[in-house]
């Protein structure tokens, strides 16, 4: 541990399971991405990522997580994040983000991805793709980085330089450090600042999650004290990656080639630790 936060600093073998965990999250969001369609409720999309972290032997990082009562979320439409799995049944045309979280021998992964059925509205593919492309952005952003702050930089400057309409940054949830716990210090924004955020550390695991909207980014939660959406009712979309630093580099934990296709368009090389 380290500084007034307690950064948790991992170890080579304790990284090491939490790649494990990474790639059952993979595994699973994997799955679930493969049965999504439209006439599928959400529940079901649950009950299959269950089926692959209980069939890996891990357990997952969100069922019972402060009384949360399923597996995975997923998010439709102007939900931004927290879905709760139930019987709604998926439209075409949805945007739909599934947030999966697994724990291998105490230690977490965390990833979520944004899919949109067919047939898909342009706008809504367009949002899902800047999300993700802010995503790398900021995880590139790690790799040559000595204040977190870089992450929030990336990310904006990414949804500032789309096409198109205007998008919102969703500043009410923000990435996380991850690891012996799911959520752990330090938050991980988003946005620039003028603060330049704390110097990064070998050991550190971050969670780097954008969450982007068609509109403003102002955000609500439900009667349900999870589901959180846009109070203007804009779509919105969700992608995130868990990462770890170490003394020879960056690895992304929960993507199965660890990073290397998305971060070499981008100039870095991923460093795995075996």
């Amino acid at each position: 541990m380290f500084g007034r936060e307690r950064i948790e600093l991992k170890t080579p073998d304790q990284v090491l399971l939490m790649r494990r965990a990474g790639l059952v999250v993979a595994d699973a969001l994997a799955a679930t991405r493969a049965a999504a369609r439209p006439g599928v409720t959400t529940a079901d999309l649950d009950a299959v990522a269950a089926r692959v972290i209980e069939d890996a032997g891990a357990t997952p990082s969100f069922l019972g997580y402060e009384g949360y009562p399923a597996t995975i979320c997923v998010s439709v439409n102007d939900e931004v994040v927290h879905g709760i799995p139930s019987g709604r049944v998926l439209e075409p045309g949805d945007v739909v983000s599934i947030d999966c979280g697994a724990v291998v021998e105490g230690w977490h992964g965390d990833s979520a991805l944004t899919l949109v059925l067919p047939e898909a509205d342009p706008a809504d593919l367009a949002l899902s793709a800047v999300t993700e492309r802010a995503m790398w952005d900021g995880i590139a952003a790690l790799a040559g980085a000595d204040r977190l702050g870089a992450v929030g930089e990336a990310v904006e400057q990414a949804v500032e330089d789309a096409d198109g309409p205007d998008l919102g940054i969703v500043q009410d949830y923000v990435g996380h450090g991850i690891g012996s716990a799911m959520h752990q210090p330090p938050d991980v924004l988003n946005y620039r600042t003028r603060d330049r955020g704390l110097r990064l550390r070998p050991g550190m695991c971050l969670a780097v999650e954008p969450m982007i909207t068609r509109g403003d980014p102002g955000t609500e939660v439900l009667e349900d004290d999870w589901t959180v959406v846009t109070v203007d009712g804009s779509r919105a979309a969700h992608w995130e990656h868990t990462v770890a630093l170490h003394e020879g580099g960056i690895w992304v934990l929960t993507a199965v080639d660890g990073g290397a296709a998305e971060l070499a368009a981008r100039g870095v090389a991923v460093a795995p630790l075996a």
